[in-house]
């Protein structure tokens, strides 16, 4: 029992999957403080001086109804930095990896060409007329 766990755990996949969300979790923080303290502050001071930042109250004498364009502004510069990085960093190296190990792989190991039908069967009777001539050879042999 403990053995199959041992192997589960110790398997490339586990270790791999493990290792990115470790990693994940601190580039998350990272593009979140990126966000936060660069690019939201430059996107507040769009709104101007006296605004909460770069959005618009639904009813004026209420804080609660501030629609705040520049906090999804914000969301969507994380989003597709954290995007951008997870495919530059993690997807296109392992896209060229596998790449090269399947090119490796399929160069040590010609693929097997199908033989087309009508050649198969070509090469059957081939064989057959081949076989039936050294019998008739092996029976003419013997009356000589």
């Amino acid at each position: 029992m403990f053995k199959g766990f041992k192997n589960f755990i110790l398997r490339g996949n586990v270790i791999e999957l493990s290792i990115a969300v470790v990693i994940g979790a601190a580039f998350t923080a990272l593009v979140g403080a990126f966000t936060q303290n660069i690019v939201q502050p430059l996107i507040a001071a769009a709104g101007g001086v006296d605004a909460e930042g770069f959005g618009f109250r639904i009813w004026a004498g209420n804080p609660a109804t501030f629609v705040d364009i520049g906090a999804v502004l914000t969301a969507a510069v994380t989003f597709l930095i954290t995007a951008a990085v997870v495919y530059f960093v993690f997807v296109l190296p392992m896209n060229r990896a596998n790449a090269h190990t399947k090119a490796r792989l399929s160069a040590e190991e010609p693929e097997e060409i199908p033989v087309p039908v009508d050649t198969a069967l070509l090469t059957e009777m081939r064989d057959l007329l081949r076989q039936l001539a050294q019998q008739e050879g092996r029976g003419q042999g013997g009356r000589n």
